[in-house]
């Protein structure tokens, strides 16, 4: 078990609390994450998503919810991830650079959403598995699947610049001085992965300790 670390790090000695301030329904002062927070190491991108809030506008409609589940694909050398089968049109977005969408099908139906990271041609990505409802979201949101379908994300995101106005991840949304809340990461290994060899028991799988919205302790 961990303690959150890295991006937010220089916040540590501030103080620290939620603000609530998007359900009084003014315009939202909104702390967007910039492209050099994903170009960063995977594992370190993964742990600090761990509370940033994932935001989807659709038809006017603003579609909010807190990541409280992550999983980390190290690239071409991690058998469970995508890329380890090479550069294809499927994957060419995770050869991209950081910070855009990597959205795909699974079994013909459910939706699964990624976060690009790393420098170009890393073909690095984090797997966004769980969200805490905030705002507008009244479906299940425990496993990627069902985060995809309750946010209204699909296939047309796929390669969407999550530095955007519309579909993006920020670190804080209401008051201006809205920072990190401070959480536990939990670490283990990835659902669904048992094809993957040695790397299926890899401890990339990331969650928020306590949080009754993960899909799998």
């Amino acid at each position: 078990m961990k303690s959150k670390i890295g991006f937010f790090d220089e916040l540590k000695n501030k103080k620290r609390f939620l603000a609530l301030s998007w359900f009084v329904g003014r315009r939202l002062n909104v702390q967007r994450l910039n492209r050099e927070f994903f170009a960063r190491d995977t594992v370190a991108v993964a742990m600090d998503l761990l509370g940033t809030f994932l935001v989807q506008r659709v038809g006017g409609l603003e579609k909010i919810g807190k990541i409280v589940e992550v999983e980390a694909y190290l690239g071409a050398h991690d058998l469970a991830a995508h890329s380890s089968k090479g550069l294809t049109k499927r994957t060419r977005i995770m050869f991209g650079p950081p910070g855009f969408a990597y959205v795909y099908l699974i079994y013909g139906i459910h939706h699964c959403m990624n976060v690009v990271t790393e420098p170009e041609g890393c073909g690095t990505a984090v797997l966004i598995r769980a969200v805490e409802p905030v705002h507008n979201i009244f479906a299940n949101t425990k496993g990627p699947g069902l985060v995809c379908k309750a946010m209204d994300i699909n296939l047309s995101l796929n390669g969407h610049d999550l530095c955007s106005d519309d579909f993006y991840i920020a670190s804080g949304i209401g008051n201006e001085n809205f920072l990190q809340e401070d959480i536990r990461i939990i670490q283990r290994p990835r659902i669904g992965v048992a094809y993957a060899g040695k790397w299926a028991d890899e401890l990339l799988r990331f969650y928020i300790e306590g949080n009754p919205f993960i899909s799998k302790r």
